[in-house]
């Protein structure tokens, strides 16, 4: 099972690669509505969670999960560390340089003791196995949200009738 998350973490790489690439500003500025996150937020939050959330919390855990794990604020960070003014190729360089990072990390792994659990004063014993699942799923819901947010912006410019595409 662990295998197959990380192999599917790997793939991820490639697939946010072929969604993000080469856009223009205009598309990864864009946002559906005020208070919304654009393609650039989404990729810096990408970013910021594959290093500071997931690769850390599954470290922390694995090694020794009596430590306190570093807070995070993926919510906050969006304005405290001003995402819509990164330079976008340089934050999607960043976030699969980090996810290549994590992959290796994953795999140089020695029997790891994905059993191992921290105990959280909110949400209970949280294992390593637990944030590496999540960490996955987290993937998941990114890439839903990043091919919707893409969808609607090509409803917003385009002066043609999508419908005969199908239903979102």
């Amino acid at each position: 099972m662990y295998t197959s998350i990380i192999r599917s973490l790997e793939r991820n790489k490639k697939i946010f690669i072929a969604l993000l690439i080469e856009l223009p500003s205009e598309e990864y500025l864009w946002r559906q509505a005020p208070g919304k996150w654009s393609l650039l937020e989404i990729l810096c939050h990408l970013r910021d969670e594959e290093v500071e959330d997931f690769r850390t919390r599954v470290r922390y855990v694995l090694e020794d999960p009596s430590q306190t794990l570093p807070p995070i604020d993926p919510v906050g960070w969006v304005q405290e560390r001003k995402y819509i003014e990164q330079n976008y190729r340089t934050v999607l360089n960043s976030f699969i340089d980090e996810r290549e990072r994590s992959v290796n990390w994953l795999r140089s792994l020695t029997e790891p003791k994905w059993d191992n659990s921290f105990l959280h004063p909110k949400f209970g014993p949280m294992s390593a196995k637990l944030f590496l699942s999540n960490w996955l799923a987290h993937d998941l819901l990114h890439i839903r949200q990043i091919n919707k947010l893409r969808f609607d912006y090509l409803k917003h410019i385009s002066t043609e009738d999508l419908s005969y595409a199908g239903n979102w």
